[in-house]
């Protein structure tokens, strides 16, 4: 039921409509002193008893009857200060006023005599003759009369309900009500059927045994509605004393109490990087399986929401974890809060464990502008149950703070799950219509199937290609389906006239608009550029036009039979962007764009789930399994690595960024994925051992490595063995483009690749190859110190420190990656160390003949391996090309005792 405002004349009443304007409501004190002061200043009567009007518990006053000096401001917050009595527009009668029902009566105008009789009958339309004197008689009878109604306070409310209790079961009242889902009513029945709920004392909370938390919780999780419902009968807690039973220091489900301790000394500490937050929610498959653990001595994997396990005989195994984490919005911090287990992960639970983790900050004083989730179909359920509209005509980005009527948080969709259903949709559709012309799938499965294409053979080719001898147009297949480069590499080929890329225009609209997008909603980096770099004053209004530009098109998108696509079944990815867009530009307006606000800019990738998913892969290193883990595997891999999150300095130094996460949670919105689903011919590598170790018995040296050096030569086929193993395994398509030969002359040509080749072989950078001549130089010298034995893995760690140590000193390798490191987070180990460490430690693979490869086959070569030590076998065999082993410098590598240089 709707409350209003007690003052006499207001006819303000707690909406939502009413908070969005700014309002705010406040109950009367509890404190007897302060309460008599509020009633006092109201001035109303009583019309029944004719004395002075007594507050119920639902008795309200709005802010309008308060000065604004009478608040004080946490942030975005504000609250009454302590002793803050009401004096705006009290003991006045508004005009007009017009009562309506039955109770519809005059307000009365004129001042009641000392001995008048006459009072009113409607609520909030009756005063006092004058003001209360603030004499000490008074002062006694008020509180006096506060004292009796205490305890004659009786609820009144909900009749037919406590009349149907006294001869049903609470469960069997609420289902005759139709207050409970079939889900919840079985679980109730499972776990709460033998209640005896009438028996217990529910006004003292300290008295409450673990059922009664188990029952008030379980009600409030699975449905607010059914809780505030049983709450007027049972007079169950409010939800601020469900979050303090949910905190757990031990290693169990629920809040982790040590965190948020860890947390409160922060901002008490008064640092502001722990002030604002965003939060993440994800739910996890788990493995539903009974497991005995001897430490608790209890049997394992039952639902659990913090308060212990729901292990009735009906009641069904846990089969998800509801995980949730905080990410700092100024700092580089991020932690886990807590999880859940559970058997369905529904929308209404995760927006209940929403509501209960937000109140839960608030009240340390940490403030969550947004929340984010995964776009699946409970999340957008989770969205609509906190209030989020997702009308493409009538959206609605924000959902009100539970703990703050003044206060709302942003909802965003994460965009690497909307990304994925864009490009279900693009795939399902085949094409899609827009007003800017038409995309067409067609034209990507072209480009993955080009292969190698000669650039000698096609004809009006730009000047900066036209010279370019012994190169070859290669697709980069680690290159994502919507970004720049692919969108590129499609004006590339359609400026060169192929005929399978005419009409590509429209499809290269599409892939830049969508990739925008997603540079908008992951930019990590304060000092990124164009639409990668911060949000702030001085790149909104370019920010602003991709959004707009985007909403533009987005409800004009039909498929081939003309039908309208943001109102179809696959919509969800394109009104996640909106939505995010809408989000994006309200924490600008109330956040940034105010100069008294806290922020300069906002890095947009706090609003990603790549921060959880970074814990969960950390989390199933310690699992050290693939499959889905159980409960107890589940929660001892949790609590391991839960304190790993609290600094920010192990943030800054880990070995995993968002970026590397960013691009893992990718990899199937690759080109290579649409490569091996049309099955089109193509490899995926871009070095090829078969081109390294080819026949080279019918051609001379100098023509086959361009007159190189014996030395140089060596240094060639070694740096592109390493480039064909690393382009086999790397995600990123900016470090497989550094890898390999190309004139910097060429035309930029996104992720086409312009590969030298002759003679088969696809030459590596320079860069690489120095790498290469640096790591060779560093083992020979440090493997002739006899002094130096340690163990293998020793002794790989202390070269790879060695020769990091010498490219130190290198500022000019891999230049081309100069711009991709501002693509990720302010981090020391970046995608170019990452690089350099990944060369170095196949390098040594290599040397240390760890690569396992098939025998060799010809007897020639088996009687040479004869005459050999065994532990040379393993170098000999990568390189097994038979033509090649009888040849000079396959008989110098044999002398060399199986290295390749010396």
């Amino acid at each position: 039921m709707t409350r209003s405002c007690s003052a006499v004349g207001c006819s303000t009443r707690d909406t939502v409509l009413s908070r969005e304007r700014g309002l705010s409501f406040h109950q009367f004190p509890t404190d007897t002193i302060q309460r008599s002061k509020w009633i006092r200043a109201v001035n109303r009567v009583d019309p029944r008893s004719k004395k002075i009007w007594i507050p119920g518990p639902g008795a309200i006053l709005c802010s309008k009857h308060f000065q604004e000096s009478d608040f004080e401001s946490y942030g975005i917050r504000r609250k009454l200060k302590k002793g803050a009595v009401p004096s705006v527009s009290l003991y006045k009668v508004l005009q007009g006023v017009h009562l309506k029902g039955k109770a519809k009566q005059k307000i009365l105008k004129q001042p009641l005599p000392d001995n008048s009789q006459e009072v009113a009958t409607e609520d909030h339309n009756y005063s006092l003759k004058r003001p209360l004197t603030i004499g000490a008689e008074k002062l006694a009878e008020v509180q006096q009369m506060l004292q009796v109604s205490k305890k004659r306070l009786v609820s009144v409310k909900n009749y037919r309900m406590i009349k149907k209790r006294k001869g049903l079961r609470l469960i069997d009242a609420l289902v005759e009500e139709k207050l409970l889902s079939e889900e919840t009513e079985c679980l109730l029945r499972a776990q709460f059927s033998d209640f005896k709920w009438e028996l217990y004392n529910w006004r003292e909370t300290s008295e409450y045994s673990t059922e009664m938390k188990q029952f008030a919780c379980t009600l409030y999780l699975c449905s607010s509605k059914v809780y505030d419902y049983v709450r007027k009968i049972l007079k169950l807690p409010h939800s601020s004393i469900l979050r303090t039973w949910l905190s757990k220091c031990k290693p169990s489900p629920g809040f982790n109490s040590n965190i948020f301790s860890f947390l409160q000394r922060r901002v008490e500490n008064g640092d502001q990087l722990y002030q604002y937050c965003s939060l993440i929610i994800k739910g996890i498959a788990l493995k539903q399986q009974l497991q005995w653990d001897p430490n608790s001595h209890r049997l394992q994997g039952f639902m659990d929401f913090g308060l212990g396990i729901l292990d009735a005989d009906e009641t069904p195994l846990a089969s998800e974890t509801i995980l949730l984490m905080a990410v700092g919005i100024s700092g580089h911090w991020r932690t886990p809060l807590g999880y859940f287990f559970v058997n369905r992960a529904s929308g209404y639970l995760q927006a209940q464990l929403l509501r209960l983790t937000i109140g839960k900050l608030s009240d340390i004083g940490i403030t969550v502008l947004a929340v984010t989730s995964d776009a699946t179909a409970h999340s957008v359920q989770m969205a609509k149950a906190l209030g989020i509209h997702l009308d493409g005509d009538n959206m609605k980005c924000t959902f009100q703070h539970p703990s703050s009527s003044s206060q709302q948080i942003a909802y965003f969709f994460d965009s690497c799950h909307l990304l994925r259903l864009i490009r279900n949709a693009f795939q399902n559709f085949q094409s899609i219509q827009f007003i800017n012309g038409t995309a067409h799938w067609q034209h990507l499965v072209d480009l993955v199937a080009l292969g190698d294409q000669e650039l000698a053979n096609i004809d009006g080719l730009p000047r900066k290609l036209a010279n370019l001898e012994n190169h070859v147009l290669k697709t980069n297949c680690a290159a994502q389906l919507f970004s720049e480069g692919v969108a590129s590499a499609l004006e590339c080929l359609l400026s060169l006239g192929l005929p399978p890329f005419q009409n590509c225009i429209g499809t290269v609209h599409f892939l830049r608009l969508i990739n925008n997008l997603f540079d908008i909603f992951n930019s990590r980096n304060c000092y990124g550029k164009g639409l990668k770099g911060p949000l702030l004053p001085e790149t909104y209004s370019k920010i602003n036009r991709v959004l707009i530009e985007a909403k533009t098109i987005f409800v004009t998108l039909s498929d081939a039979s003309n039908n309208q696509i943001i109102k179809g079944k696959r919509k969800l990815g394109f009104l996640g962007f909106l939505l995010n867009a809408e989000s994006l530009k309200w924490l600008y307006q109330n956040y940034v764009f105010p100069k008294v606000m806290p922020f300069p800019y906002l890095l947009t990738y706090k609003f990603s789930q790549d921060h959880l998913e970074l814990f969960l892969k950390m989390l199933r290193q310690v699992l050290v399994t693939s499959s889905n883990p159980t409960c107890m595997a589940f929660q001892k891999a949790y609590h391991n690595l839960e304190t790993r999150y609290r600094s920010q300095d192990e943030v800054f130094l880990s070995d995993v960024s968002i970026l590397d996460i960013s691009i893992a949670r990718r990899t199937d919105l690759a080109l290579w994925t649409v490569q091996r689903q049309y099955g089109v011919s193509g490899l995926k590598t871009l070095f090829h051992k078969e081109d390294i170790c080819r026949d080279w018995s019918n051609c001379s040296l100098s023509e086959t490595l361009l007159d190189l050096s014996d030395h140089q030569q060596k240094l060639t086929c070694c740096a592109s063995y390493v480039a064909n193993k690393l382009s086999a395994l790397l995600t990123c398509e900016e470090c497989i483009s550094a890898l390999y030969a190309s004139d910097l002359k060429a035309a930029k040509i996104g992720s086409l690749l312009c590969v030298k080749k002759k003679n088969g072989l696809h030459f590596p950078s320079q860069s690489l190859c120095q790498v290469i001549s640096i790591c060779e130089r560093v083992v020979r010298t440090h493997s002739r110190i006899a002094v130096y034995e340690p163990l293998p893995k020793q002794r790989e760690l202390y070269l790879q420190q060695k020769i990091l140590c010498e490219l130190s000193g290198h500022i000019y390798l891999f230049v081309d990656l100069d711009e991709h490191l501002f693509d990720g987070e302010v981090c020391a180990v970046n995608h170019f160390v990452k690089l350099l460490k990944d060369i170095i430690i196949c390098f040594l693979k290599i040397r240390a003949k760890d690569v396992a490869q098939c025998p060799l086959k010809l007897h020639s070569e088996r009687t040479e391996m004869k005459t050999l030590p065994r532990k040379h076998w393993s170098s000999l065999q990568d390189y097994r090309c038979s033509s090649f082993a009888n040849t000079n410098k396959f008989r110098h590598l044999l002398s060399n005792g199986g290295y390749p240089f010396k």
